[in-house]
């Protein structure tokens, strides 16, 4: 009676400590969702200043980025100075593709994609499409 009362109280204790590790594995799990969530609104944020910066200022994308990472968060300001560094030796795209690979986050590999497309078709692109727009709209009238 006494061995089954052991065997009974070491099960419970058992189940006890496999409840408690999933339950901080579902935790760490889910933090890692949020950081994400965080990451990716704050990097829309910050992409969105860029598209308005582009289209209405004519600084160029080192000094944009510059200002993006001053009222930033800490990662994500990360992420545009190295941008701004890498872009002393490389064009806009190339370094833009490399400070993304480089950037420490909890983003996955489908996200990372996205920020490098999304460079690709911004800054040179919408500009020559914005001034040739300008030059469309001056012939119209």
């Amino acid at each position: 009676m006494q061995g089954d009362l052991k065997c009974s109280l070491l099960n419970i204790v058992c189940f006890f400590f496999v409840f408690l590790i999933a339950t901080l594995i579902g935790k760490n799990i889910s933090q890692k969702y949020k950081f994400r969530l965080d990451e990716l609104e704050e990097l829309k944020n910050a992409l969105n200043i860029f598209k308005s910066k582009i289209k209405f200022t004519y600084e160029p994308i080192p000094e944009i980025f510059v200002g993006i990472s001053n009222n930033s968060n800490k990662n994500i300001s990360n992420l545009f100075n190295m941008a701004v560094d890498k872009m002393k030796t490389e064009s806009a795209g190339v370094a833009w593709e490399r400070a993304v690979d480089a950037f420490q986050s909890n983003l996955n590999e489908e996200d990372r994609q996205a920020l490098k497309n999304i460079i690709k078709t911004t800054p040179e692109q919408q500009i020559y499409r914005d001034k040739l727009a300008r030059l469309r709209s001056q012939k119209l009238f």
